[in-house]
């Protein structure tokens, strides 16, 4: 069954922002109907944290990794990868007049990201408090930035800032297929 994107995804649109671009905004579309249907939010929430390649090549993904277990969310998407240049800016669209774009997307296509997806209760939130501030100058001690970052233009971590961002990254880095349905034994243990 296809998913029927709004009526004002008409030829003007296309016109407007390209095929591609319109592809993307009918695949969120289907995603935003799915998303009220399977629920994104409670325990079953989701975000989408990227380690930067400064993160992957300073070696800091185990305990990245190692801290969102320990606070019980639960890991259900992870690979390695090569980023192209085309979906950075697909990712950091919003960003596209910013006078950092090229630089951001030139830097985040330089070496290996990590991309993960993690499930729980509040983790686009909770998530954002691990990462700390963007520059990592008013990053409190215990979060990732302000144990792991000197400089802005290296910060270590992505974290989607939320439900709605998570939703759109997530179809940007991962297929469904991709994603891992399962459920954690360690539940009960964690919430009421």
């Amino acid at each position: 069954m296809e998913c029927l994107p709004p009526a004002c995804l008409s030829r003007n649109v296309t016109a407007l922002y390209g095929e591609h671009r319109v592809y993307r905004i009918k695949h969120l579309f289907c995603i935003t109907l799915l998303a009220g249907v399977f629920s994104w939010t409670g325990v079953n929430e989701r975000t989408f944290i990227a380690v930067k390649p400064d993160g992957v090549q300073r070696r800091r993904v185990g305990e990245i990794v190692q801290r969102f277990e320990k606070k019980g969310f639960k890991l259900v998407g992870f690979k390695l990868m090569q980023a192209s240049k085309e979906l950075l800016r697909e990712h950091y669209w919003e960003h596209r007049n910013r006078p950092f774009y090229n630089k951001l997307v030139s830097y985040m296509s330089s070496g290996p990201v990590v991309a993960m997806v993690w499930q729980g209760l509040d983790v686009v939130k909770t998530g954002r408090k691990m990462m700390g501030q963007t520059n990592p100058t008013n990053s409190l001690p215990g979060t990732f930035r302000g144990d792991f970052c000197v400089i802005m233009g290296k910060n270590v971590i992505h974290g989607s800032d939320s439900v709605e961002s998570a939703q759109r990254e997530i179809s940007l880095w991962f297929k469904e297929s991709e994603l891992c349905e399962r459920e954690g034994c360690s539940a009960k243990w964690i919430y009421e």
